[in-house]
């Protein structure tokens, strides 16, 4: 069976409602980065960075997997395919992706202040306050800041480096280390880019230049048919 190797981004999850990471103004959601998505900015104001993304979180519980989504788990059936997403959300697994792997974190569960690989899921869509881990220590989102590590970059490049196709979704390509991954991918691969706005990308690609809703379903209807 073949290995599909997919890389999403905001642009898959934005059809649901849910917005692109940074706005044109470099905002995200009326927010500066700096003040909601950082080490420092937890270490100076975590009443504010909490509350940022028990909003975020309640805006990803609202929201429904959309077409992209749905689409790429029927590729299930044909290939072993492996979800690499940037999104934080959960759409990938509600829609039922079975193989995703989160660069960024996950934003339903939270994870120890002191120890990043202590984690637990989280009831409803609030951290509260009071809510500490096994150390006693304050429970924060689970995802990746600016200026922190990206523990899961090393097993993403190792799923791309065995990828038989490959395929970009959402994506601008221009957030690093996470844009890096294509380097990763065999020359050999079959190799899909879907977003209204592709951008230059090392590799031949086939490029589908419409939004993810519309050109994922386009691209795996192709791969079936090739399976």
């Amino acid at each position: 069976m073949k290995r599909v190797v997919i890389l999403t981004d905001a642009g898959i999850s934005a059809e649901s409602g849910l917005k692109t990471f940074r706005d044109a103004d470099g905002l995200w959601e009326g927010y500066n980065i700096a003040d909601v998505a950082t080490p420092e900015a937890w270490k100076r104001n975590p009443e504010l960075v909490q509350r940022f993304y028990n909003e975020r979180r309640k805006s990803v519980i609202e929201a429904q997997p959309n077409a992209a989504h749905k689409a790429l788990t029927l590729l299930q059936t044909k290939y072993n395919v492996h979800i690499i997403t940037q999104n934080i959300d959960d759409l990938h697994e509600r829609a039922g992706a079975e193989n995703v792997l989160h660069l960024h974190g996950i934003i339903t569960r939270s994870q120890s202040d002191v120890d990043s690989a202590v984690t637990y899921p989280i009831e409803g869509w609030e951290i509260g306050p009071s809510a500490v881990c096994e150390y006693g220590m304050p429970l924060r989102p689970h995802v990746v800041w600016f200026g922190e590590n990206v523990p899961n970059l090393m097993p993403a490049a190792k799923i791309c480096a065995k990828a038989d196709i490959f395929a970009v979704i959402g994506t601008s390509l221009v957030v690093y280390p996470a844009a890096g991954l294509t380097d990763y991918v065999p020359d050999t691969a079959l190799k899909y880019a879907v977003d209204p706005n592709i951008p230059q990308i090392k590799g031949n690609f086939k490029r589908i230049e419409k939004a993810a809703t519309i050109g994922v379903p386009e691209m795996v209807k192709e791969l079936m048919n090739l399976a």
